[in-house]
């Protein structure tokens, strides 16, 4: 089965974060190795993107928390653990040797 996302197909997890964003998520996260001149130009490049779009952080955090909220149990994947038995200490009586 294909996914689509506004005429675009979507493969992997970051091909979806990617269109949800509206943007490669290298330019938030960056990449390992950048320079420091080439950091500077990617946040400055998300500045610009944040002052034309100021709803962007919200919509993004909504998008998250559903995405969450609807596969937490496949996120998570969370098992209770059996609890022990409740075991009274014995104390012990006489001097220690």
């Amino acid at each position: 089965m294909r996914s689509y996302i506004s005429g675009h197909q979507a493969v992997t997890s970051n091909d979806f974060i990617e269109l949800a964003l509206g943007t490669p998520v290298e330019l938030w996260l960056g990449v390992e190795g950048e320079s420091e001149m080439e950091r500077a130009a990617r946040l400055d490049a998300a500045r610009d993107i944040l002052a034309d779009n100021p709803a962007m952080p919200d919509d993004a955090i909504r998008i998250a928390a559903t995405a969450i909220e609807e596969h937490a149990a496949e996120l998570f994947n969370v098992v209770p653990l059996a609890r022990p038995a409740d075991r009274t200490r014995r104390a012990r009586k006489g001097a220690a040797a």
